[in-house]
């Protein structure tokens, strides 16, 4: 488990499908609250400005290529404060892990089994996760390279079925929205869309076998996972309208119901479902995983799969106690989320490496390309001590 190293491709196919997670359902309602029919506009601008946060990311990780996220911490800030700020890191997907399963539990309950508890669909989708993550990253990047293209099909299927159900007016009049709503409409679709991808740190580029790839493999999976719910924002807008977007709890299921093809291809929702339940697998699995790894190495922990079902527990009943219903969890996105994720996805890295370059912390060799040559340089490194 200690050496586990997946592919440059892999890491691309999981940050995409990471970005894009549970904001296929929910982000299309919370930035057309905050911007009405111009959505659409505030999802390109936040996909543009998160290509910075990759870059911050990228800069932060070439200081230490073969270090996770709280190793780094404990390397550029010392094992006292980067004790303090790696339990800080690890809140985020530690409570989000826990979000999720409340998400899964509340929209099968709410749009498919009624009479079912959402307890019950939290517990089922845990074990999935819990036996993911002792099968280890590899197992799960794998995975990932198997729902990538069914994603993308349904995706492809998804918008030809909608598309004879737009009307361009309800996206008019555009550049209507004051330039203070369009700043909080980014803030909502990046703390959703591109605020967790901080996580992956623990990922990138320690466990990638190909960094330089990985580099340009992170920016484009960022840019596909903004094209993707970009697109699904604009649909929102241009089938239901934005107010309609803006009242559903879940736009993009609402919306894949209005689908009719001549009366005959109909309720075939059931397309969004899949995609949204392959995209919050990964975000699942990556949040759940890091919360191991991260506590595990916070606590000198070699081995971390002992700490997985305990976790695991602590996960199910987090998603029972985190939010007593759908209203709280739409207002805790809103008010809460992003401030939270703000500070540990930009202010955070931010520190880490304004302290790394102010200690003159850098990596002292260049970034090699592939894993063998990076076990080369280490095994030089230790003929030279």
């Amino acid at each position: 488990m200690k050496g586990e190293i997946i592919s440059a491709r892999q890491f691309t196919i999981v940050v995409f499908l990471f970005s894009i997670g549970t904001s296929i359902l929910i982000i299309p309602s919370m930035v057309t609250n905050a911007n009405k029919q111009d959505a659409w506009i505030a999802a390109i601008l936040g996909a543009v400005l998160s290509l910075l946060l990759v870059k911050l990311y990228i800069s932060l990780g070439n200081r230490t290529p073969n270090s996770t996220f709280i190793e780094a911490n404990e390397k550029i800030l010392g094992k006292f404060i980067g004790k303090f700020t790696s339990v800080g890191f690890i809140l985020l997907p530690l409570l989000s892990a826990g979000e999720l399963f409340f998400f899964i539990g509340t929209f099968m309950h709410t749009e498919t089994m009624p009479e079912t508890p959402t307890i019950a669909f939290a517990i089922l989708f845990s074990i999935i996760i819990i036996f993911a993550t002792y099968l280890g990253v590899e197992v799960f990047a794998r995975c990932a390279e198997i729902l990538f293209p069914m994603f993308l099909f349904l995706f492809v299927v998804f918008v030809i079925c909608i598309s004879p159900q737009i009307d361009v007016k309800n996206v008019q009049p555009i550049l209507d929205t004051p330039t203070t709503s369009l700043l909080v409409g980014i803030l909502f679709f990046m703390s959703t869309f591109s605020f967790p991808l901080v996580v992956l740190l623990m990922i990138f580029p320690a466990a990638i076998n190909e960094q330089k790839s990985a580099q340009k493999g992170f920016y484009i999976g960022t840019i596909a996972g903004g094209i993707v719910l970009t697109v699904i924002i604009a649909l929102s807008i241009l089938v239901l309208g934005a107010t309609n977007t803006s009242h559903q709890s879940y736009p993009s299921y609402a919306l894949a119901q209005n689908i009719s093809i001549g009366n005959f291809l109909q309720r075939i929702e059931i397309i969004m479902a899949f995609m949204w339940i392959f995209t919050i697998f990964v975000r699942s699995y990556v949040y759940f995983y890091v919360s191991v790894k991260g506590l595990a190495q916070i606590f000198n922990i070699k081995d971390h799969r002992p700490l997985i079902l305990p976790l695991g527990m602590i996960s199910i009943a987090f998603s029972q106690i985190l939010h007593p219903n759908i209203v709280h969890s739409i207002n805790y996105n809103k008010e809460t989320w992003p401030l939270f994720t703000l500070t540990i996805a930009i202010l955070l890295p931010l520190l880490l490496l304004f302290v790394a370059k102010l200690r003159k912390i850098q990596c002292t060799e260049k970034v090699s390309n592939t894993i063998n040559e990076r076990v080369d340089v280490k095994e030089k490194n230790k003929n030279i001590n």
